[in-house]
């Protein structure tokens, strides 16, 4: 149902010893079950398990395997490895001969790749002194220290001063520019104040290398030495890729088996075990409790007891959502994921979410343009590399990439709505486009006065629909949960609503006599119900601040049009004085246009990210506060199921067995 998580049950597991590992592997490759802590009771029957004695073992080993797997270049697997038992992967872990080798060419790859940075960083010092003709032995003495210095040309006239006298030091000037290339000799007692005096002018200092030649002989024999490293390292690149070939399969799998193996050592702490069985409890997918029965007595050759346990332990939880809808999980993963016991509220999200973007965007240019910025991101921020820097670290301190681009795919149908009303009511970035190039008359104008009315009850209409649909589903989640005061408490809330409600209408629309008309003492009848179940249900204090909150989440509603106008009308502002300036006539009138041309540009763009945010923020809040706080507890734990996919080896149970598409890893 996808109003409502997956239903959860746990069930108990019990077993023999000599079946504990086949069993655990079954429930690991099938990735239905989700192993909890055993009941104290049942613990007490049986005991801790404390595992096998070969756990060390397999701790060294998988140490072992995952460097072997971290050194050699990953090759296609000509096919999936099968290992009957743990035994057999300790057992062909002992096969395989290539530590030794393996270990000493990445030492050595190591050695090279820090021995090529020091060359390359020799290199780079020596080509910034270039212009010293002398051997390099010379500036060299047990109580002289000799440095490679640049920076810009004031910079290094003040160092020069403020080191000259004090630290006995001598510069050597390469030629003249705006970054100036020296090389300064200092006594060794000296060079910390000298180093701390060329960072206080920003000048960057570095110690030329102790060689003896000059720097053309230097540099000579570096740029060889680099040639000798690059040819070493491709040697050991070719024999690492030729060991990889052979054994990379064989390691891999290894490395896959031995982590599912840790991952069963992982849950033995929640197991209990005596001398012969042992026992296990897991939360199941309850349409998966049949498979899972079925998949474990054919593992056990119906040496299993399986059963269900009575529990009142709060599930954990599994969304269940078409693939559009379940792109706004993010949304309410992002606020608190749903207790397994409560309404899923993804579906109604994703219907309304988008209608409140589109409607408080309400602008066809602006729905365009980030439309084209969704689409961008959902791409994958092609170019991203030519924007700003500071505009790409503003972008990650609101959300990493992932999560930009499961807003991108929310925000999408709200752009589409956007760009339909904005062309109903003739709205291009805050100019009448139609009306000026076909003489189209919107029958509605958001910036008019009397348009606003009719927007107004229009957001009270949808207000007053979003706050029933909670205390409806805060009714039935009372209902289901056995809480009848709670039943009658959200009851009353709908009828307030409905009777507050209708009877302000009835007030606006017949102020001179309301009582003359005999439907507002339905009204009146619909409030004072409403007052008494709320009262009635919550208590006095709980249920008078309840009818405070029923007409003030209504009323809130009204933001929609608050956005929307204040859009509208800042798009007015900005394009009445930036049009203003660009008909500017006289002296000053290159400078009034550029500024137009500039406020245009800059206030349009400032109203597109207010596009965002203020319908993204409030539509949402308008969900979150005034929506969910009917029914809505939230605080849910996810599902995470014992086991994970396996690459190189095959699973122990048939692929029609395995988990279905429900059990999708839960998001962070």
């Amino acid at each position: 149902m996808v109003l409502r998580p997956v239903a959860m049950e746990k069930v108990g597991i019990l077993g023999l010893r000599a079946d504990e590992e086949r069993i655990l592997t079954v429930l690991h490759d099938l990735r239905l079950a989700q192993i909890e802590p055993l009941s104290a009771a049942a613990l007490a029957e049986l005991g801790p398990e404390r595992g096998s004695e070969t756990l060390r073992r397999i701790g060294d080993e998988t140490l072992r395997f995952r460097g072997l797997l971290a050194a050699l270049p990953p090759v296609p697997a000509p096919g999936l490895r099968h290992f009957a038992s743990l035994d057999e992967v300790l057992e062909l872990a002992t096969t395989v001969p290539i530590d030794a080798e393996v270990g000493e060419l990445v030492r050595e790859d190591d050695r090279l790749q820090t021995e090529r940075k020091a060359v390359g960083d020799a290199d780079a010092v020596l080509e910034k002194i270039a212009f010293y003709p002398d051997r390099l032995s010379l500036l060299h003495a047990k109580s002289l220290r000799a440095f490679s210095g640049e920076g810009p040309a004031d910079s290094v006239a003040r160092l020069r001063t403020a080191v000259a006298n004090a630290d006995d030091a001598t510069f050597l000037f390469g030629p003249a520019g705006e970054t100036v290339r020296f090389v300064l000799i200092g006594r060794s007692a000296a060079a910390e104040r000298l180093a701390v005096a060329a960072q206080r002018e920003g000048v960057r200092l570095a110690p030329v290398p102790e060689l003896e030649g000059t720097v053309v002989e230097e540099r000579a024999a570096l740029g060889r030495r680099l040639e000798e490293i690059a040819r070493r390292r491709e040697q050991i690149h070719e024999r690492l890729a030729a060991i990889s070939k052979e054994w990379y399969p064989t390691v891999a799998a290894v490395v896959e088996a031995l982590d599912v193996e840790n991952r069963k050592v992982e849950v033995l702490t929640k197991l209990g075990a005596s001398g012969s069985t042992f026992a296990l409890e897991a939360w199941v997918p309850k349409r998966d409790v049949p498979r899972l029965r079925v998949v474990l007595e054919e593992a056990s050759g119906g040496r299993v007891h399986f059963t269900t346990v009575p529990t009142t332990e709060e599930p954990p939880t599994i969304m269940s959502n078409p693939s559009g809808v379940r792109r706004f999980e993010f949304f309410i993963r992002f606020y608190s994921l749903p207790q397994a016991s409560e309404w899923d509220p993804t579906l109604v999200f994703s219907i309304v979410f988008p209608i409140f973007f589109g409607f408080m965007l309400g602008d066809w240019g602006y729905g365009l343009v980030i439309l084209l910025i969704c689409l961008w991101m959902i791409a994958g921020f092609p170019g991203a590399r030519r924007l700003p820097a500071v505009g790409r670290r503003f972008v990650k301190t609101i959300m990493g990439p992932k999560g930009m681009q499961q807003l991108a795919y929310a925000l999408l149908p709200g752009c589409v709505l956007a760009i339909a009303l904005g062309l109903f009511w003739d709205e291009f970035f805050g100019f009448s486009l139609f009306a000026t190039l076909f003489h189209y008359v919107a029958p509605v104008k958001p910036g008019g006065k009397a348009d606003v009315g009719p927007l107004l009850l229009f957001a009270g209409y949808v207000g007053l629909g979003m706050v029933v649909l909670g205390f409806v589903f805060g009714a039935l989640k009372e209902y289901f949960h056995h809480h009848p005061r709670g039943v009658l408490a959200k009851s009353g809330g709908i009828l307030f609503a409905f009777g507050i409600a209708f009877f302000g209408l009835a007030l606006i629309h017949r102020a001179d006599a309301p009582a003359a008309h005999p439907v507002v003492y339905v009204w009146f009848a619909c409030i004072g119900v409403g007052l008494a179940c709320l009262v009635g249900g919550e208590g006095i204090q709980a249920g008078m601040l309840g009818l405070i909150e029923v007409v003030s989440h209504i009323l809130s509603y009204t933001r929609l049009v608050g956005i929307l106008l204040a859009s509208v009308i800042l798009a007015l502002v900005i394009n009445s004085i930036s049009v203003g300036m660009l008909h500017s006539h006289g002296l000053f009138a290159p400078f009034l246009i550029l500024g137009g041309l500039v406020i245009l540009v800059g206030g349009q763009a400032f109203n597109v990210i207010l596009g965002v945010f203020e319908p993204g923020i409030q539509g949402a809040r308008l969900i979150f506060v005034e929506y969910f706080s009917k029914f809505y507890s939230g605080n849910g734990r996810p599902f995470r199921p014992f086991g994970a996919p396996r690459t190189f080896t095959t699973s122990s149970v048939d692929q029609g067995k395995a988990a279905g598409p429900i059990l999708r890893a839960p998001e962070p």
